[in-house]
């Protein structure tokens, strides 16, 4: 069965005994060549089995998935700014599976580990997996309504992989229980590890009533809790597992991970899990008038990725006071606009203009609301301390090209720029980050996975062949604690966060002659050193020129100002000769000896010139005395 779940005995090995055996498939069992003559890389032999992940399978789905077409007629076009469709269709969950960046990304994925790419299709497009069309794992195979990535369908035909009695759908324990050897009960919800209802049966929080006649439905809390996001917002490569001394070794070929436990295997993202070690998964946690819901206190990802509005949930209905909106708005700001660009007929992609500029308006005061800014001083440095106002880390998710940084510029008295760090240059997409903080995290092979790969050790965007997390200064959220993200593969790395933290300082030397510092905090979707090596790496098709094209033609992946303030240092008293911050005797003996040596600090009209008119400016200062 294509994906099927085959239960084997798993030899895990250590890190120098996987390099071996990585390298004896290499030399004797024949790594694939790469397309590109000469090129020194070679292909994990991996198969199905080696992403295998138990839970519903393909083939075993009685109905086929509906086409987000199907719901329209009820829950679109009556109101472009809340219903679902509408804010659904113009969602990066919409487009999923036309995204042509993760297009690219799953290109280099297939052509570094053979079939790595059904790992990706499980969630971009959970109906084309069912279906068993994501063979070739490039997604070629997939139909039109495939391609609408996670429908519908998808997500209100999800079922709890852990029943609860007396809460789960009663049809979901027979479920359950009949999902066979084969396709065993998912421990918990990640990397795509779903349980799909085989009929119809859509699910939602509301009790529809048993008038309800439209389609078949069950009340399912489910659907509010974050536990069912953590299925693609949990993502770890089951062709890694945990080693005993924190390191990942790769698993026997053609071999599905023995437990699949997700913190058994190696962490790509892990939202879910940063929430869940977070206070805002202990109870609501007042954030004010954030994230556009009306709520004003938070939990759930549904509370601030599904605000809640009194708005209609149906056209055949009154407004609901609770009524859930299907914006799911995160960080990309630029390829809802690459998509149009690639496809252009709005009625195949439902991207009409207008609801374009809305998705993108929406996202970019989410990540405004994410974060706080406060400036002080530390001694003579300026502290820049960025509060995560996010029930995860700031930033999370995909962490490859996704970063956040600081921007501080100083200005004189005449207002001229005397210093910057963090300058970011908007026509060449470059960043000079050796000068001040980037929040981001790296990932990598280790030299095992490099000698048998020819893929550099060290950080890199080869997602699918890291093993090692080497950077993570990504701010972490309230409740924070180093042993439970650790416990869950989150801990941050080649950084410091203390207990309850959930912030971050930063110091900047202010320099001579500065009266005021003009601070920003940026986000960048899409670095430009990541959209280079989607383009300079793909040796199988174009999609990694297509995107780079997408990424000039639509600004660069615009940068985002989450945060922007001004601190004006305090103005030094003039005739404070010696700095000590007293006026006395010794002030008027500094000023006269830097008059005779015709010092620049003694010019005190800034003439260029030392004369009566500068003792008179000192002695007119003296008197005033200092603030």
């Amino acid at each position: 069965m294509q994906g099927g779940f085959r239960i084997g005995t798993l030899k895990h090995m250590s890190r120098a005994r996987a390099g071996r055996f990585l390298m004896a498939l290499g030399l004797c069992a024949g790594f694939g060549s790469l397309a590109q003559a000469g090129d020194p890389r070679v292909q994990v032999p991996t198969t199905l089995n080696d992403f295998a992940m138990p839970g519903t399978q393909p083939g075993m789905l009685t109905h086929p998935m509906a086409g987000a077409e199907t719901c329209a007629s009820c829950h679109g076009f009556f109101d472009q700014e809340h219903d679902q469709y509408s804010t659904w269709s113009a969602s990066m969950m919409g487009q999923s599976m036309r995204d042509p960046l993760f297009l690219a990304a799953m290109a280099i994925a297939n052509q570094d580990a053979a079939f790595a790419g059904d790992l990706c299709l499980r969630c971009h497009t959970p109906g084309g997996w069912l279906e068993g069309r994501s063979t070739p794992t490039d997604g070629s195979a997939l139909n039109d309504v495939d391609k609408q990535g996670v429908t519908c369908n998808a997500c209100h035909r999800m079922v709890d992989p852990v029943y609860q009695a007396g809460v789960s759908p009663l049809i979901d324990l027979d479920i359950l229980t009949t999902l066979g050897a084969d396709a065993p009960t998912p421990a918990q919800s990640h990397s795509g590890a779903f349980v799909m209802d085989p009929e119809d049966r859509r699910r939602g929080p509301y009790d529809q009533g048993p008038s309800f006649f439209y389609h078949e439905w069950e009340q399912s809390p489910f659907h509010q809790t974050s536990n069912m996001c953590a299925t693609c917002h949990d993502v770890s490569n089951p062709v890694f597992t945990r080693q005993p001394d924190g390191t990942y070794a790769l698993n026997a070929m053609d071999t599905p991970h023995e437990t699949n436990n997700v913190y058994d295997t190696f962490p790509i993202e892990r939202t879910y899990s940063e929430w869940l070690m977070s206070d805002f998964a202990q109870g609501p946690i007042a954030i004010g008038d954030r994230y556009e819901t009306t709520l004003t206190s938070v939990s759930t990802c549904q509370d601030c990725h599904m605000p809640e509005l009194d708005s209609q949930a149906c056209r055949f209905e009154e407004n609901r006071p609770d009524y859930s909106t299907h914006s799911f708005n995160g960080g990309n700001n630029w390829v809802l606009n690459a998509i149009r660009n690639i496809e252009p007929n709005d009625f195949v992609t439902g991207l009409l203009p207008e609801l374009v500029v809305q998705s993108i308006n929406r996202t970019e005061e989410m990540l405004r609301d994410a974060s706080d800014m406060e400036l002080s001083m530390a001694g003579s440095d300026l502290n820049v301390r960025i509060i995560n106002q996010t029930g995860h880390k700031l930033p999370t998710g995909y962490p490859e090209g996704r970063r956040m940084w600081i921007n501080v510029q100083f200005f004189n008295a005449k207002d001229t720029l005397i210093g910057e760090h963090g300058a970011y240059n908007s026509a060449t997409a470059l960043l000079t980050t050796a000068d001040t903080k980037v929040y981001e995290a790296k990932l990598g092979p280790d030299a095992a996975v490099s000698a048998a790969t020819g893929v550099p050790a060290g950080p890199n965007f080869h997602f699918v062949l890291s093993n090692v997390r080497y950077k993570d200064n990504r701010i972490p959220p309230r409740g924070f604690t180093n042993a439970n993200f650790e416990s869950v593969q989150a801990e941050p790395v080649a950084y410091s966060y203390a207990d309850g933290d959930y912030w971050d300082d930063t110091q900047y030397a202010v320099p001579a002659g500065a009266t005021k510092a003009d601070v920003r905090v940026y986000y960048q979707t899409t670095s430009k050193e990541y959209i280079e090596f989607l383009r300079d790496e793909n040796v199988t098709d174009n999609s990694g020129q297509l995107i780079y094209d997408q990424w000039v033609l639509t600004g660069m992946s615009p940068i985002v100002e989450m945060d922007v303030d001004t601190f004006i240092f305090p103005v030094p008293c003039p005739a404070d000769m010696n700095g000590d911050g007293m006026l006395n005797f010794f002030d008027v003996s500094a000023f006269l000896n830097a008059f005779a040596l015709n010092d620049p600090s003694a010019d005190f009209t800034d003439d260029g010139m030392f004369n009566f008119f500068d003792v008179s400016a000192f002695l007119n200062a003296f008197a005033a005395g200092c603030p």
